[in-house]
């Protein structure tokens, strides 16, 4: 059960790859014979490799949580192909149930990803025993390995999630996802239910943890700015699709697209512009 591994550049074969991939929603929208449908993704082609991470970023509604649900294996595609570990997809329950020891996920907002009823303990435990990995006594030192991994003492274990900050219940999302050693961390806003004063701190915690143990992971915000921080590449969505990708300090610093231009110029900077320094 070991938790270091060494820090390695990007593996040349991705975890997951998708292809040409196509998320159609039904809706009840449409005549009184038919239904309407929203088209969530729309011909994606995107991958991520062990030891990278690969940015997501676009406002609401641009298809990135549909994205992270056909990574995690939630969600079929209707149209196009969905590699794992190089061999298609067959979203069976055998092939999702594999697809879960390898890709993990890290929500939102951690007051609802846990249990509210449940200890620290008990939601460390509860991937182990599903997946039957090792025995009580393994699975004990694993669960007090993650809580130190993630930086919290090995008390935290006997509390509720409400008797946790925020951060800290982030924190045991994080352990949780990383209970089961997987290859790759989808964090879907990791962040954006935490105080500001915190924020820092879990991505620099996600960074830290992606480079120990050389993880892959796909980190899904609509902060540019945080993503850049955080990333190896970066891909913007707009309206189901990826209509930018690239090196993060090359899509920052040089964007093609007058979408990833708009989402730049409505990120605010505490940087002063090289044009105004100098100057009275």
């Amino acid at each position: 059960m070991k938790l270091e591994k060494d820090s390695v550049s990007a593996d040349s074969t991705p975890v997951m790859e998708l292809r040409g991939v196509h998320v159609v929603h039904k809706t009840r929208t449409g005549g009184l014979f038919r239904s309407g449908s929203v088209r969530a993704i729309d011909g994606i082609d995107f991958s991520v490799r062990r030891g990278e991470t690969v940015g997501v970023v676009g406002e609401s509604g641009s298809g990135k949580s549909t994205l992270a649900r056909v990574l995690v294996g939630l969600q079929k595609p209707t149209e196009g192909e969905v590699f794992f570990e190089g061999k298609p997809m067959s979203f069976d329950a055998a092939s999702r149930r594999a697809l879960g020891r390898t890709v993990s996920v890290v929500f939102q907002d951690p007051a609802t990803a846990l249990n509210p009823r449940m200890t620290v303990r008990d939601q460390l435990l509860d991937p182990l025993a599903v997946h039957k990995v090792g025995s009580p006594t393994e699975r004990e030192k694993r669960i007090r390995e993650l809580l130190d991994l993630v930086g919290l003492p090995a008390s935290a274990l006997d509390v509720l999630p409400r008797q946790i900050s925020g951060g800290q219940r982030q924190r045991v999302a994080i352990a949780r996802a990383l209970a089961l050693d997987p290859a790759i961390v989808v964090a879907d806003e990791p962040t954006s239910a935490l105080d500001v004063s915190v924020r820092a701190q879990v991505l620099n915690l996600l960074t830290d943890l992606k480079e120990a143990l050389n993880l892959g992971l796909v980190f899904i915000s609509h902060d540019i700015s945080t993503v850049r921080y955080v990333s190896d590449r970066i891909a913007v969505m707009n309206r189901g699709s990826i209509v930018e990708t690239g090196p993060a300090d090359e899509v920052f610093l040089n964007p093609q697209q007058d979408y990833t231009r708009t989402l730049l110029a409505a990120t605010p900077t505490l940087l002063k512009p090289e044009t105004t320094q100098g100057k009275p």
